[in-house]
């Protein structure tokens, strides 16, 4: 990717927090560089592939056993926060991700990271002796649960079976989560999330002593039980993602949690949909679906299915908001019908192939010979009348220098017939949009917004 627009990214949240009062919490978000001599299309090619890794799990999550865990050759890019554990507290990195809902962090000095990024490897780890606070999980607490959710507490706890269950110290067995980017696997803990405004005891949160791909802990920001959100009692959960052109820059935007609800002004509501409820599929419980009733191409309406629309009793369809995926996925049935409307509408400007097949985005567009580009416009109409429109650095990305343009959005034709989510927005196309998942009333609203 040129040094010029897109680079690879994590994006750390540095300290001191900024609370605006006892009942929200402020945490800044900026922008980390990452190895700036990585070939243009590689980095390019890396987030459209990493995308798709992302939709592969969200739409098969694979159950956690060793023998299971997928690697992928690329390390992960998205989001993260800074947050202190511990007493005394240690600070600690994490991706921040709405599709997923455990929290764990790299922990001990002999935590192991295999096909990290080598700055993955100067990530802080958690150390738990230097915690007063710090806890082993027991198989007899109630959260123990929380982190195997498809196993009964019996099973969990069969060596306390027969003997005194009120002196059984047997601990919560060890847990292995699988990502579209890689792994990780360690024990639970229970914790003191230390944030300045507010300290929250006994937080279930994973020591992972072993990671394949994953450059930071992850904190998931989901609908589960063990989200961050949930464990912290919020009511409102909001954030404004920076633009992708201050890659290079270490500015900072704010991911903010409010725990006593006021209403919120100036912003385009859609309800929160109820999760499809699948035996078996236990994580689209955690997602956050969203009523996606129609997309737009230069103000022509795009002939999607219904059945990519609405999730069935199979967990086939419907849209999610997910701020782990970069690139917006679209189930093959849906993105040829999105491409195609752009290819029967842009005239003056030569498709490339060649980059295309690169990149694995299309459509791309020779504009060397332009001063100026415009483009029809994507608009994502919502249950309940709300309209995001979408500007257009936010779905078509700058290719080398200049000279071609490439539609930021992904598909893959295998997915097609795989159950769970037909659209999964990604944070590319949240660029400059102040977002807010209200826990209270189930509603996502969104503005534009510089970030």
């Amino acid at each position: 990717m040129a040094s010029s627009f897109l680079l690879l990214f994590i994006i750390s949240l540095a300290f001191p927090f900024i609370s605006s009062s006892n009942s929200s919490t402020s945490i800044p978000l900026s922008f980390l560089n990452t190895n700036s001599n990585q070939d243009f299309y590689q980095k390019l090619t890396h987030l459209a592939s990493f995308s798709l890794a992302r939709a592969h799990h969200i739409k098969n999550p694979q159950d956690s056993s060793l023998s299971n865990i997928p690697l992928y050759p690329h390390s992960y890019g998205g989001y993260s926060i800074t947050i202190p554990f511990g007493t005394p507290p240690q600070k600690m990195p994490f991706v921040m991700d709405t599709g997923s809902s455990f929290v764990w962090f790299p922990c001990t000095k002999k935590y192991q990271c295999s096909k990290c990024p080598v700055s993955s490897q100067k990530n802080p780890t958690f150390i738990p002796r230097l915690s007063s606070s710090a806890r082993i999980l027991g198989c007899l607490n109630p959260k123990c649960i929380w982190i195997h959710p498809k196993t009964s507490p019996k099973s969990l706890c069969h060596d306390c079976e027969s003997r005194n269950k009120t002196n059984c110290k047997q601990v919560c067995p060890p847990y292995m989560i699988l990502y579209g980017s890689g792994s990780t696997g360690g024990i639970g803990l229970v914790e003191t999330l230390d944030l300045p405004n507010k300290k929250i005891s006994n937080f279930v949160v994973g020591c992972s002593l072993f990671s394949s791909q994953q450059p930071a802990g992850i904190a998931g920001f989901g609908r589960g039980i063990s989200s961050l959100p949930n464990q912290l009692g919020a009511k409102k959960l909001s954030y404004c993602l920076l633009s992708h052109r201050f890659d290079d820059i270490p500015k900072s935007s704010m991911l903010v949690l409010d725990t006593v609800y006021e209403k919120s002004k100036n912003l385009s509501y859609t309800p929160l949909l109820k999760n499809p409820v699948v035996v078996g599929r236990n994580a689209l419980s955690g997602y956050y679906y969203v009523g996606l009733r129609k997309i737009t191409v230069g103000g022509q309406k795009v002939k999607i299915p219904y059945h990519y629309l609405a999730p069935n009793s199979k967990g086939n369809g419907g849209t999610i908001v997910d701020s782990g995926t970069t690139f917006t996925f679209l189930n093959h049935g849906i993105f040829v019908r999105v491409m195609n409307a752009f290819v029967n509408q842009v005239k003056g400007f030569s498709r490339i192939e060649k980059i295309e097949r690169l990149t694995n985005l299309r459509p791309c567009y020779n504009v060397s010979e332009h001063k100026t580009v415009s483009l029809p416009q994507v608009k994502f109409h919502f249950q309940g009348g709300s309209e995001m429109a979408l500007p257009l650095e936010n779905y078509f990305s700058i290719v080398g220098e200049n000279d071609v343009i490439c539609l930021t959005m992904v598909t893959d034709s295998k997915l097609e017939l795989s159950t769970g989510p037909s659209i999964i927005l990604g944070n590319f196309q949240m660029q400059n949009l102040f977002v807010e998942f209200d826990l209270k009333n189930d509603k996502f609203g969104f503005r534009h917004q510089v970030c």
